[in-house]
């Protein structure tokens, strides 16, 4: 670490013990932001670990919807979004008045609404889910059919999984569909010891090259496996940063280059200073709605 960083991480540790802060760092932010982080993770694992803890705010370095759901679950908590452009282009592919449209024209079917998502929507949806329990989730409600939004490949992969009619929302994650199918094969020619893991938000014809489809938690820990040795990674890479950290020794080898996220990329380790210092710029959810999004995490954990 060079003294500029040094100096920056200092002031940061100074600041969050005068705010009483955690900081949350999910898996697809820059190393140097995983690595001044409390916990690093998936959103929704990372809202709840906050949710536990004392402190009396929030430092979320990822996007907007990530900082909301910080927000619904730990209401009485400051909840500060260090760069406040940082939004998902997924989130933004469904509004409000689009899904209940959808609903209008099937009544009566359930919505299962992923966490990458804004508060608004999911508290207009009926039950929330990860892309961990997004097939337990759907597995278990009752009926044959259900609206699944907004992200159109891993709604597929639910499909896939289990005997629902799933009725896809047209959205998607812009940075896992740059992963593409001859990627998938290129690295198998180049690396043939290695096994291949992608996220359930890649295309369905990545997802049936994979030796496992499994969210950026769930490659985490695959990762730490004994027999694995190598291992080729298919979704945004800042998640190799943690693999590489957690298993020295190991060859990590991203699906692609092209795969990054540039939102995630927005924070930076000034940003998250600045954050400390001014406490802005601060996330809110008005109560109404964080009452309902509310209502539909709930519902998805008392599911699994």
């Amino acid at each position: 670490m060079n003294s500029r960083n040094t100096e920056l991480f200092s002031r940061i540790k100074e600041l969050k013990e005068k705010r009483h802060a955690v900081i949350l760092a999910h898996n697809y932010q820059i190393p140097e932001v995983q690595d001044i982080a409390d916990f690093v993770g998936d959103s929704l694992e990372l809202s709840q670990k906050a949710s536990l803890t004392g402190a009396a705010a929030i430092i979320f370095c990822g996007v907007h919807f990530m900082a909301e759901t910080a927000k619904i679950l730990s209401p009485r908590k400051t909840v500060v979004l260090p760069e406040r452009e940082a939004g998902c282009p997924m989130a933004e592919m469904i509004t409000v008045s689009e899904l209940r449209q959808k609903k209008a024209e099937l009544p009566g079917v359930p919505v299962v609404c992923y966490v990458n998502s804004s508060a608004a929507v999911k508290a207009e949806s009926d039950i929330c889910c990860t892309s961990t329990n997004a097939v337990k989730v759907v597995s278990g409600l009752p009926g044959n059919e259900i609206i699944f939004i907004p992200d159109k490949y891993l709604g597929a992969w639910v499909a896939s999984q289990t005997d629902k009619n799933v009725h896809l929302w047209p959205g998607f994650c812009p940075t896992h569909a740059r992963i593409r199918a001859e990627d998938i094969q290129a690295r198998r020619h180049a690396f043939p010891e290695a096994k291949v893991v992608v996220h359930p938000e890649c295309r369905p014809e990545v997802a049936a090259l994979a030796d496992a489809v499994l969210s950026t938690s769930g490659m985490i820990r695959y990762a730490s496996r004994s027999g694995i040795r190598s291992l080729i990674v298919g979704t945004e890479i800042g998640v190799l940063h943690r693999m590489k950290l957690e298993n020295p020794g190991k060859e990590f080898i991203p699906a692609t280059e092209r795969a990054v996220c540039p939102n995630m990329k927005l924070t930076t380790v000034e940003k998250v200073l600045w954050a400390l210092q001014d406490m802005a710029p601060k996330v809110e959810v008005p109560e109404n709605i964080r009452l309902g999004a509310l209502s539909a995490v709930r519902r998805m954990l008392e599911t699994i």
